[in-house]
């Protein structure tokens, strides 16, 4: 009852550092466009993007003396330079830790003090929140800034990142070679995992380049990309954050290495997205469940939209099948794939087939992975056969080294044996498809981002009139979830709605916001 992989099992995972992995093929496309801007058309092509990358891991080492192992942290929406700035940190030998650069200054200040950050990359349109958490977290961090538009100026004391990245003058001999081995930690995101607060995830270049390919093996009627050749190249537009583990490996990182090209999108917004979709005709698209939804309801949404759209991956949240029937009645040559995932697992760990139209299904492991439910009172964790719901457990190379600094929370998070709790209910079929559908864990999902009560629960009873306070998730049409707090006011205090809403609003990222209200017990 401990279920394997319906696909490859035999696939290879190179046993090589997360850079080597990515750069082992790009002089096969080295004049085609790695990543350009939707909004602007700033453009880097594969060969651009390695001249730059190795330019600014020269410069991360000679001129900033940053060293193997040290923490770098992108605070950047998706822009064609977040590729750069990530590749770069990890040639240079560094950990990069991803950023929300919709957080606020406390949010950020939280995040580069658990990481000991060195080095911090973000927007010179940003500069007042990121100067603020430098200065919240007490820390002496250079700030570099990337410029979007010709008449932006440079901060002052800001390091110019243009200039850090470029090539001019550069010999690549002067980079000293990394010391990092596959097995050590590339990239640090932060999650809630099954509760508290948000954790260092330890992912290392096995993690992430094992995942990478199980994305490209063959599932069902193909591939989710084609290969990249001289005459055809898929197309990606790219609006889920980076920063996010979905978009990091899912949409980023495996895709750079399948020489395909990315339309970079800083947010959603229904105008640029349906324009990128036209003017770049996007033929694989990596969405959550409010974005299908929108293709299928929006009266702006046109055939020139969805003409070039060949597959849909959706993750991060459940999607429902009228939803799913909706969007394909308009686009119907496009073929979706369902995966899940967690932070904790780089991130795919279940994924379903192309062609397939079980939509309630996130499908069956991924080659070189286990999956099994057990009884959430066994403490054997025995696996439990077809039909049953538990707690679903995962294994394989994709499992994270550990959450940073915090030994009992990995203790409880990866067990004997090595499999890790995902803290959801499921349970498979007899076709071994497997279906989430309860969580175990304290997390809200708003649009697929996590939002921890603990931490709003932490910042309400921080506020001087209020005695206790607890926050739940409540069902929201549009965000799936949305956050919800009962407070318990201190004795004579006369609190308001609308004061603890905007008490929050000015400490966390929007999406965090009290958009379900506040009863007071």
């Amino acid at each position: 009852f401990e279920q394997n992989s319906l696909y490859d099992n035999n696939i290879r995972i190179p046993h090589e550092t997360l850079d080597q992995y990515l750069w082992d093929q790009f002089s096969k496309w080295t004049n085609k466009t790695a990543a350009i801007c939707g909004i602007t058309g700033r453009s880097y092509t594969y060969g651009t993007l390695r001249d730059h990358c190795a330019a600014l891991a020269i410069r991360l080492q000679r001129k900033l003396n940053l060293q193997f192992g040290n923490t770098l942290a992108v605070c950047l929406p998706n822009i064609p330079e977040f590729p750069l700035v990530t590749l770069g940190a990890i040639e240079a030998g560094l950990v990069v830790t991803t950023i929300n650069p919709i957080y606020t200054a406390e949010e950020i200040a939280r995040q580069l003090l658990d990481s000991d950050t060195k080095f911090l990359v973000g927007l010179a349109s940003n500069i007042a929140v990121l100067r603020e958490a430098v200065q919240l977290a007490k820390l002496d961090i250079p700030i570099a800034c990337i410029r979007t538009t010709n008449d932006e100026s440079l901060p002052a004391g800001t390091i110019d990142f243009a200039e850090l990245t470029n090539p001019s003058g550069i010999h690549y001999s002067e980079l000293r070679q990394h010391d990092r081995t596959p097995e050590d930690i590339v990239f640090l995101p932060y999650s809630s995992g099954t509760t508290g607060l948000p954790k260092g995830v330890e992912l290392t270049h096995v993690n992430i380049v094992s995942n990478s390919e199980m994305l490209s093996v063959k599932a069902g009627n193909g591939t989710v990309v084609l290969p990249t050749t001289d005459t055809y190249q898929d197309v990606l537009p790219c609006v889920l954050p980076f920063f996010h583990i979905y978009g990091l490996t899912v949409t980023m990182l495996s895709k750079l290495r399948a020489g395909c090209k990315l339309v970079t999108l800083p947010n959603f917004r229904p105008d640029t997205f349906l324009n990128a979709l036209a003017e770049h005709k996007g033929s694989v698209l990596h969405l959550v469940p409010p974005i299908i939804i929108f293709l299928g309801h929006h009266d702006g949404v046109q055939a020139k939209h969805t003409d070039s759209i060949r597959n849909v991956f959706s993750g991060a949240a459940p999607m429902g099948t009228p939803d799913a029937e909706r969007f394909t009645a308009r686009a119907p040559k496009v073929e979706f794939i369902q995966g899940y995932g967690l932070t904790e697992t780089a991130p795919v760990v279940l994924m379903g087939a192309l062609g397939g139209r079980n939509y309630a299904s996130v499908g069956s492991p991924c080659p070189r992975t286990q999956a099994k439910i057990v009884d959430l009172n066994d403490p054997t964790n025995t696996a439990l056969g077809p039909n049953c719901s538990g707690e679903l457990l995962v294994r394989g190379p994709q499992i994270m080294k550990g959450y940073h600094n915090n030994r009992k929370a990995t203790e409880e998070m990866i067990i004997e044996g090595g499999w890790l709790r995902t803290g959801d209910i499921a349970h498979y079929d007899d076709d071994l498809q497997f279906y989430i559908t309860d969580r175990l864990k304290e997390l809200i999902k708003v649009k697929g981002f996590q939002v921890p009560p603990a931490e709003l629960e932490e910042l309400l009873r921080a506020h001087d009139q209020v005695a206790d306070a607890a926050v739940v998730g409540v069902p929201h049409p549009i965000s799936g979830e949305v956050p919800r707090a009962f407070v318990v006011p201190k004795g004579g205090a006369r609190l308001s709605e609308d004061t603890l809403k905007e008490f929050i609003a000015g400490k966390v990222a929007s999406y965090k916001r009290l958009e379900g209200g506040v009863t007071f017990l």
